[in-house]
């Protein structure tokens, strides 16, 4: 080929910034000389080498394609790749990894997913027929009848026995709605939303059943019931007797308490129709139930002249002190008072709990200290007057209860990221409670959950460390302790056992629980039936799934026996710290249309949408 015609089937071309693709040029002094034999020659090619440059700066690179196949080819493979890249980065984005945070090998989409099945398995009252739950039925439709022909049909079995404690309730739907404010968004992105939402309309409506409001201005005529079920004077009763609720045909004892002797109790339902109206907001009608409700039971509670726990009145808690002791009562109405200023914006509720709260800490036992628990909320109160601290800093004359709340909470998760206050297990798991040995993980999951969501928090405010004293944590430690508690109980552990049931490869089968241990083949058991089952070396015929069992003691070692439940049972409280904890760490949604809080999946606001304008 002459030099004359191998000109003729060159193409120059230029390119500028701006046009972000070859444009063509005037000669081949400001070009790059490629040479595509592509297309068919235009006259234009001859005209355009008679045109003066207006890039006199450009380079002659001589590059020439003279393999047009190989060329075609890689034109082909670039365009695959062009379309394959954006199409991986929108498959990631409507399917993002979902089983896995944080480095964590366990499936925290499945173990919540299984967790929360465990409330569907202790509702009673009339049974949902589409449960999921193939081992339940109507149950406990009595209840109440056998005192002043009340209506107490409905809420939640607590444990592996048939009762119901009003406080372990109340403790529920408030920890679980927490959660729901916080994270709705995760819940709504697994699938869950709904369901964690029907569970506490579930425990919430029960609740407005437990309270009974004064017919006049005086207390004296208000109450609470505190117990369905138990040990009464009956030989047949829900402790002597081994039976599914279902098969329950004996009168079911029945507690009462007038508003003085259970300022505990007040406090926490309080907390709970409070917390549960902010995310039952979408009812309108329950929603304006459980505000006026829990307004009316607190305005009682704090201003009774005499206050108390619940279960120094052999009336009112003497049938739960052998399960449930409360130590103190100051530290549930403050977290009432907290709860209801976040539902209602009524500041006269949280001045209550700022004021309140130095004395709260007081009043709070040394073995409760660094626990969140049924019992004790000075720590989750010392996080929520945190929040306000930071994302809606009020001022005077709140500003030194939160600041001393700060400090405290600084405090606690320089205990959990450092050996220094609290020990571990060899296996990890810290030992909040130890003279407790077991039940240890009840514990352990709340703590998870402070400390992740706390991380969060500090995140937010794009803060990477705090100190305390002569200690300092990041919210990567925080993150990394929070982690460590779920992995050991999801079976990072010496012996290598999941403790939430249905869970892993291995896990206990023989779950402290009536109802799981009892076949479901149709026939009703009666009450002397059932030491055979309660007994029985076998697995349990029904599976209770995402029960997480008391756990293992200080020292790793767990007993799969369903004769000891200080190992093997289950309870409505610990599966709500759980299930708080796993949404914590679940991976936030990609594509959040949050603009505060999305990248983390937390709602940084939502708590504060009642939260209006201060004098």
């Amino acid at each position: 080929m002459s030099n004359s015609e191998k000109l003729n089937s060159v193409q120059y071309v230029h390119t500028i910034s701006e046009a972000g693709r070859l444009l063509p040029s005037a000669s081949r002094w400001n070009s790059i000389e490629l040479d595509f034999n592509l297309l068919p020659k235009s006259p234009f090619n001859e005209k355009i080498e008679s045109l003066p440059s207006r890039f006199s700066k450009s380079i002659d690179f001589n590059l020439f394609v003279k393999d047009k196949i190989h060329f075609k080819r890689f034109v082909i493979i670039a365009a695959l790749f062009i379309i394959i890249i954006p199409a991986l980065i929108l498959l990631k984005h409507f399917f993002p990894p979902r089983n896995h945070h944080n480095g964590s090998s366990h499936n925290i989409t499945l173990a919540l997913n299984k967790a929360l099945l465990l409330f569907d398995a202790q509702k009673s009252g009339r049974f949902v027929e589409n449960s999921l739950i193939r081992f339940r039925g109507n149950s406990g439709m009595n209840d109440g009848n056998s005192s002043e022909h009340l209506d107490l049909v409905g809420g939640f079995y607590d444990a592996g026995n048939n009762i119901k404690f009003s406080f372990t309730t109340a403790y529920t739907v408030s920890l679980l709605s927490w959660t729901v404010i916080e994270y709705h968004e995760k819940y709504d992105h697994i699938g869950e939303l709904d369901h964690v939402k029907d569970i506490i309309k579930w425990g919430s409506l029960y609740l407005l059943k437990l309270f009974v409001p004064p017919n006049n201005s005086s207390s004296a005529s208000a109450r609470i019931y505190s117990q369905v079920g138990g040990n009464n004077s009956n030989p047949e009763n829900d402790l002597t007797c081994w039976q599914r609720p279902e098969d329950m045909n004996y009168s079911r004892l029945v507690s009462v308490c007038d508003i003085s002797s259970a300022s505990d109790l007040a406090g926490e339902m309080s907390a709970a129709m409070s917390a549960a109206s902010l995310v039952l907001k979408e009812d309108e009608n329950i929603a304006e139930k459980l505000v006026k409700a829990a307004e009316e039971l607190f305005i009682l509670a704090i201003g009774t002249e005499k206050q108390g726990t619940y279960t120094t009145n052999d009336d009112c808690g003497g049938k739960a002190r052998q399960f449930y002791d409360s130590t103190s009562y100051k530290d549930e109405l403050v977290w009432g008072g907290l709860w209801l200023f976040f539902a209602t914006g009524n500041k006269t509720y949280l001045k209550y709990a700022t004021e309140n709260f130095a004395s709260a800490v007081k009043e709070q036992v040394d073995s409760d200290e660094g626990v969140f628990d049924w019992n004790n909320k000075i720590t989750a109160t010392s996080i929520l007057l945190t929040r306000i601290r930071y994302f809606r800093d009020l001022g005077y004359p709140y500003e030194s209860s939160f600041i001393s709340s700060t400090i405290n909470t600084d405090l606690l998760m320089c205990s959990y990221t450092s050996d220094t206050k609290y020990s571990k297990t060899e296996g990890g798991l810290i030992l909040l409670k130890p003279s407790t040995n077991p039940p240890l993980l009840q514990y352990a999951v709340t703590a998870s959950f402070l400390s992740k969501l706390y991380s969060d928090y500090l995140q937010l405010l794009r803060t990477t460390s705090r100190s305390c004293s002569d200690s300092v944590f990041s919210s990567e430690s925080l993150q990394k302790f929070s982690q460590s508690q779920v992995n050991y109980i999801l079976g990072d552990n010496p012996l290598k056992m999941s403790y939430v049931v249905g869970y892993g490869d291995t896990y206990p089968v023989q779950v402290h629980h009536r109802a799981a241990s009892i076949p479901w083949d149709g026939k009703q058991r009666i009450c002397s039936e059932g030491n055979q089952w309660l007994n029985s070396e076998k697995a349990n015929p029904n599976t209770l799934l995402g029960a997480m069992v008391a756990g293992p003691n200080k020292d790793d070692v767990f007993s799969d026996e369903r004769s000891q439940p200080w190992f093997t049972e289950p309870n409505i409280a610990s599966n709500a710290g759980l299930v708080a904890a796993l949404i914590a760490l679940h991976d936030p949604p990609t594509g959040s249309s949050n603009p505060i809080g999305g990248i983390l999946g937390i709602d940084k606001n939502g708590m504060f949408e009642n939260v209006k304008e201060f004098s």
